[in-house]
């Protein structure tokens, strides 16, 4: 694109100067199937939306860009790229696990719950260990190792029953098998 401004800078004078933007250029129905999911919102993102829908025909062409005149731009600042990148990140989260919530949160959960479960245990082996053996031993809750396996068997089960409830919610909207169809036979 820059080799498209310089060539149509060099053919004006210096003070006719041309910037070029890209415009988003969506299928009609893709437009309309990412408006109705989004209520309107997230425009940033109608590309890629739209090839989560299924469509392929999405492209960008150069365009003229006028100038601002009159007011201030509200479009940019450090506010919009943090509330950007967390758009995306929800975006990209809601596509991939929406549907299935327990796929993440039961995968995670279960490695956390079975992470915790195997520190517990060594720890109680440690113990019995030096008990057999006549070490001078500890009580296991005056080991802070213990409250750690503990604290990630419980956040294991807690992010298991979110996946299990996210996939009750989730199997009970009535947006579930929405799906596109280009054409009935």
């Amino acid at each position: 694109m820059a080799a498209v401004t310089k060539q149509l800078n060099k053919n004006r004078s210096m003070d006719k100067k041309v910037t070029l933007a890209q415009l988003k250029e969506v299928v009609q129905e893709a437009y309309d199937q990412v408006k109705t999911n989004t209520g309107g919102k997230n425009a940033d993102y109608i590309p890629y939306l739209a090839k989560n829908a299924g469509f392929d025909k999405i492209g960008e062409k150069v365009v003229h860009h006028q100038a601002r005149k009159y007011g201030k731009t509200k479009f940019g600042g450090l506010n919009r790229f943090f509330n950007g990148y967390l758009d995306l990140i929800s975006l990209w989260f809601l596509s991939k696990f929406g549907v299935k919530p327990m796929h993440i949160f039961g995968f995670l959960g279960s490695i956390m719950f079975i992470l915790g479960f195997i520190a517990a245990g060594v720890i109680g082996v440690n113990k019995l260990y030096d008990m057999y053996c006549g070490n001078s031993y500890r009580l296991i809750t005056d080991s802070p190792y213990f409250y750690i396996a503990l604290t990630t068997m419980i956040l294991g089960t807690q992010l298991f029953l979110t996946g299990f409830l996210g996939e009750l919610i989730s199997r009970n909207s009535p947006e579930r098998n929405n799906y596109l169809i280009e054409k009935e036979i």
